[in-house]
């Protein structure tokens, strides 16, 4: 440790180590404000809602879903007349995604509300405007899954 006689010595040099430590806390605010968006939020731009329609009903990259639509919506039905509503809504989840990847507005909007319908409690914003929601997904896949 280091012995400082004087007094003005000594608060100078305790003020520097202050400092050098003020210095440290104002960058991390910095850094941490400082919010990188995904490739989604970048192609919806300030539209929010069209964001958070494909947040959670899109597939990144659909080609690696090894189940056709056909497969999805038998297996969907089959458990829908089984009374097992979760799956039965997963697999419409499922049918809905791969139907966005195709453009294919009929098919997002009917299977989107049957998840509806047998789970009211959960509401999916790609109802609300799905030509707008389809056209960027559209534009997100042009751009990432180059054939």
């Amino acid at each position: 440790m280091l012995y400082i006689k004087s007094p003005e010595l000594k608060e100078v040099f305790s003020l520097g180590l202050l400092d050098r430590f003020r210095r440290k806390e104002k960058e991390k605010v910095n850094v941490e404000s400082e919010k990188s968006l995904t490739e989604l939020e970048k192609i919806c731009g300030g539209d929010q809602e069209t964001y958070k329609a494909l947040l959670n009903t899109m597939f990144l990259d659909p080609r690696k879903i090894d189940v056709s639509m056909s497969n999805a919506v038998k297996t969907a039905k089959e458990f829908e007349k089984a009374k097992d509503l979760v799956r039965a809504r997963v697999w419409y989840e499922i049918v809905g995604g791969l139907a966005i990847y195709k453009g294919d507005i009929k098919n997002v909007i009917e299977y989107f509300s049957k998840c509806e319908k047998i789970s009211p409690e959960t509401t999916y914003p790609i109802l609300k405007n799905p030509e707008k929601a389809i056209a960027k997904a559209q534009e997100y896949y042009k751009k990432h899954l180059k054939n």
